[in-house]
């Protein structure tokens, strides 16, 4: 599975192992959830498309159960209307 191609070019881009491209993920994911939200679903819709969600970035587990992400939600495009935990469209 391809990781989403979102993280700012750096010039120190540090440890590029898959867990640690995850954990920078999340972080600027969490980063730009002050920018305006048209912003926020332009970096995710050229990845509505993706079929296989990735664990870590699209949806976590807890209790046994799937937890969708912030990411997932921006990439759906809208709001499902089920008043998920990490909805961006609050």
């Amino acid at each position: 599975m391809t990781l989403p191609n979102i993280l700012p070019i750096s010039e120190s881009p540090g440890c590029v192992c898959r867990a640690c491209l995850i954990k920078n993920i999340r972080a600027y994911i969490e980063d730009i959830k002050n920018k305006p939200i048209k912003d926020q679903l332009a970096l995710a819709r050229p990845y509505q498309n993706d079929t296989q969600f990735i664990e870590g970035i699209d949806y976590d587990m807890e209790n046994g159960l799937l937890v969708m992400s912030r990411w997932a939600h921006l990439k759906r495009g809208k709001c499902c209307g089920n008043g998920c935990r990490h909805c961006p469209y609050k």
